[in-house]
């Protein structure tokens, strides 16, 4: 079992609320949308997870270590540029509105 989250109250209902977006999009998008939306989902599950164990969280370092870990991925080539791009604006979406 998960210890609870450290980070404040509003920062943990975001990332759920990201969560559920992405759950949607897996559930309901097209094939297309499926892929983008599990590889941009294994990314956050990890920094969602690791911040959320932290005191002071926020949703801007969330965006900022997701914005890292996205693009050390990129150069690693794990993605076409075009997925990549599409992954990057799922990402911006999710973020805008949460």
């Amino acid at each position: 079992m998960l210890p609870p989250a450290a980070a404040p109250q509003d920062v943990v209902e975001k990332i759920a609320k990201i969560e559920a977006a992405l759950d949607d999009v897996v559930n309901h998008g097209d094939d297309d949308e499926l892929f983008i939306a599990s590889y941009l989902q294994g990314h956050f599950a990890v920094e969602s997870r690791q911040l959320e164990m932290q005191e002071n969280a926020t949703m801007e370092q969330l965006n900022d270590n997701m914005t890292e870990s996205l693009n050390r991925a990129f150069s690693n080539n794990e993605l076409e540029q075009a997925d990549a791009k599409l992954v990057s604006a799922l990402w911006a979406r999710l973020f805008q509105h949460q």
